[in-house]
């Protein structure tokens, strides 16, 4: 019985120790980017900064997104101490209402780790009212802040690249007295 409680014990320990690792090695901005509400057949592009905060050089094996309508790039040099990758997610829009898709990243001799994107995709006409980019052209978005890489934190808010077309103005009523 104390042989277990024991094995127990040492395999408990080692799992914390082994998971504090990963997070001392990469820092994302966030693990979660919001897209808000974007248009119909207009790819949509998240940007994740990933920064080394190891002592080795970082080195990104896979963003493997975990559906096909998400396409994954991410940087392939080794990332030096204290400097700054990115992992893109581009999400294609093709099917209207409410999305959340993933994209595991796996570093050099550490465990995957998932990171999302979520929003919602508006047909064209209801995205008419919004600030959505033309169809076709790719979005770019990317989070604030340096949250440590861990899925418990709050969603990003997004921050667009692209420019946005004025909302339409309605004129002005006239109005007249009556004498």
């Amino acid at each position: 019985m104390k042989k277990l409680l024991l094995s127990l014990t040492a395999f408990a320990l080692s799992t914390v120790l082994f998971a504090q690792s990963d997070s001392a090695v990469a820092r994302f901005n966030s693990t979660v980017i919001d897209l808000g509400k974007i248009k119909q057949d207009n790819p949509t592009t998240a940007t994740f900064e990933v920064t080394n905060i190891g002592k080795e050089p970082l080195i990104i094996e896979q963003a493997t997104p975990t559906c096909g309508c998400t396409i994954g790039d991410y940087t392939k040099e080794p990332i030096a101490p204290g400097k700054t990758g990115f992992i893109k997610a581009t999400y294609n829009a093709k099917n209207v209402g409410m999305f959340q898709k993933s994209l595991n990243v796996k570093f050099a001799g550490y465990d995957a780790r998932p990171i999302t994107i979520k929003g919602e995709v508006l047909k064209n006409e209801d995205a008419a009212a919004t600030t959505a980019p033309a169809a076709n052209e790719p979005t770019k978005i990317s989070a604030p802040g340096a949250p440590v890489l861990q899925s418990t934190e709050a969603p990003a808010t997004k921050k667009t690249e692209t420019t946005t077309a004025p909302a339409k103005k309605t004129p002005a009523k006239k109005t007249t007295k009556k004498p």
